[in-house]
């Protein structure tokens, strides 16, 4: 669905974000002869400024190059994501952009693993829809020498409690997605979860 205003409005809603920077979230909102169009970016928690900078920007360019004349579109990359809609999305749970990404390689006790990664998952869930960045990661011992990590994380324009559930319901797709399996992630419009057996979290 094209929009109906020169995609001059989309470069003025990226450059809110590339401009806005070195905060690790923002939206936008830009207006163009009556027209109106919100964007929301939106890095992971534990990247560097300069890196979020660098996706953020990455992510605006490709997107106005790819989606010029949408009235929406979403893109993801692994430390940041970008969307723009020509309506008010702010505040509400995004349940249209969702996929999930795993690890092939299956772990050696599936069910006392699935069920270690469900309770460090539900821990960040309930973390990060308490954090102001509403961001967590975290760890924990599946035996002596095995730990399994985490992340969660949403964008700050939930609420508390819609954080919660927008995480709750990702954590519900994992069993679907990547029972026994060493790694995995669901990514969406509002949050994401994922979860690896090895630290992937940067410091």
């Amino acid at each position: 669905m094209p929009l109906h205003t020169p995609d001059d409005i989309l470069q003025d809603i990226a450059m809110i974000f590339v401009l806005g920077l070195p905060c690790t979230h923002r939206v936008g909102l830009t207006q163009y002869q009556n027209q109106q169009a919100y964007g929301l970016a939106i890095c992971r928690g534990d990247v560097s400024t300069s890196q979020c900078k660098t996706c953020v920007s990455e992510a605006t360019k490709e997107i106005l190059n790819l989606c010029p004349f949408n009235k929406g579109a979403i893109i993801w990359y692994d430390n940041c994501m970008f969307k723009y809609l020509d309506n008010d999305f702010f505040g509400k749970i995004d349940n249209s952009n969702k996929f999930s990404l795993l690890n092939v390689q299956n772990v050696d006790d599936p069910i006392k693993f699935n069920n270690v990664t469900k309770d460090l998952l539900s821990l960040l869930a309930y973390e990060a829809s308490m954090d102001k960045k509403m961001y967590a990661n975290g760890e924990l011992k599946i035996g002596e020498l095995e730990r399994v990590y985490g992340q969660a994380q949403c964008t700050r324009d939930l609420s508390s409690v819609d954080c919660k559930k927008c995480l709750d319901d990702a954590i519900s797709e994992i069993p679907n997605c990547c029972n026994g399996k060493k790694g995995g992630r669901v990514v969406g419009g509002s949050c994401n979860v994922r979860y690896e057996i090895y630290p992937f979290v940067r410091e």
